[in-house]
């Protein structure tokens, strides 16, 4: 089916729900009983919850990047999970989230800390250090909440939708030194991998896109790759048919009802959320990268994201190594802590 023809019908479906979509509306939507919302169904499975039997990591932090050199007068927070597995004597892998407070809170829609939890006890995914780090701000603003993740208080909208490579700089020359300062963590690209929602999601793919010597693998949840305040995220499409392929993993999820660029009764197609990844996505795949992607039925809300999070991280991770020996008993068990 040709792409016109895929967003005409998402288009036509939301129209509908426009009142309820507008680019205004960026905290992600809680309410159940609202007949158009099309996340009643998204729940969280038992991989994203806390399981008994299964070791628990533990939250360090939270720690301070002060006076960001990239944004000046700025500073970012951060908390690092360690899994319990983790070794001291043997480099971990590294997953960054975006938006961290709203990745690690116990009682919101995503709960990272869990999935790398029970993952890494099945072997699904490597023993992986796992970093929350928030988007900057001044030592008088308020820090992000699940409530409010700083668009309107903090420096979140500069630094995520920027096509730059100034928060490329603060995760590769602030972040990664103060890691690996304190924790054994491989230094091998392919062994890191970054993932945000919304405008953390463009955040991430601008970090591996500007930085593929330090970040190979990306998670994107509805990402803003839309010209939010135009900063010009919806030009990634026509920057990834241009250039070299970069050697970079993709994961890209959005919904058919996310913000799809109607405002005051006019669409905006460089402002149509759903329009842009699947756009992106094309681009992707005729440029051939190693692409995953999942179109639903949501809204701009962490309620798909966090009922898939478990299966886009076994994606995004595939290929950490495994024994096939059939006598290699360590392999085939549970992986405890040492």
């Amino acid at each position: 089916m040709k792409l016109s023809l895929v967003l005409s019908i998402s288009l036509s479906l939301s129209l509908s729900l426009a009142g309820a979509l507008s680019l205004a509306s960026f905290a992600f939507a809680q309410g159940r009983d609202d007949p158009a919302n099309t996340d009643i169904h998204y729940h969280l499975g038992p991989d994203s919850l806390v399981q008994e039997g299964v070791p628990h990591g533990k939250m360090e932090g939270p720690f301070t990047l002060p006076d960001s050199k990239a944004f000046p007068g700025t500073q970012h927070t951060y908390w690092v999970h360690l899994p319990a597995q983790y070794d001291p004597e043997t480099p971990a892998w590294l997953m960054i989230f975006n938006d961290g407070q709203a990745y690690m809170n116990p009682d919101a829609d995503l709960r990272a800390q869990n999935v790398i939890d029970n993952l890494i006890y099945r072997r699904e995914l490597p023993v992986m250090i796992g970093v929350f780090i928030n988007p900057g701000r001044t030592p008088e603003q308020p820090e992000p909440s699940i409530n409010d993740w700083g668009d309107r208080a903090t420096n979140r909208r500069e630094e995520y939708n920027s096509l730059d490579d100034r928060y490329a700089r603060v995760i590769v020359d602030e972040l990664l030194p103060a890691l690996y300062a304190k924790y054994n963590i491989s230094k091998d690209p392919e062994h890191h991998g970054i993932g945000g929602s919304s405008s953390g999601a463009i955040a991430a793919f601008t970090v591996a896109w500007e930085r593929p010597g330090h970040f190979r693998k990306v998670l994107s949840m509805i990402g803003t790759f839309v010209n939010l305040g135009g900063r010009g995220g919806n030009k990634y499409t026509d920057l990834v048919r241009k250039s070299d392929k970069k050697p970079l993993r993709v994961f890209l999820q959005d919904g058919r009802n996310d913000n799809r660029g109607m405002r005051d009764g006019t669409y905006r197609q460089d402002n149509d959320w759903f329009y842009q990844n699947v756009r992106l996505a094309k681009a992707l795949t005729d440029k051939g990268y190693d692409l995953n992607y999942t179109w639903g039925i949501g809204r701009h809300s962490g309620k798909a994201a966090g009922h898939l999070l478990p299966e886009m991280m076994r994606w995004l991770w595939r290929d950490h190594p495994v024994s096939t020996d059939p006598n290699d008993s360590v392999e085939r068990s549970f992986r405890e802590p040492k």
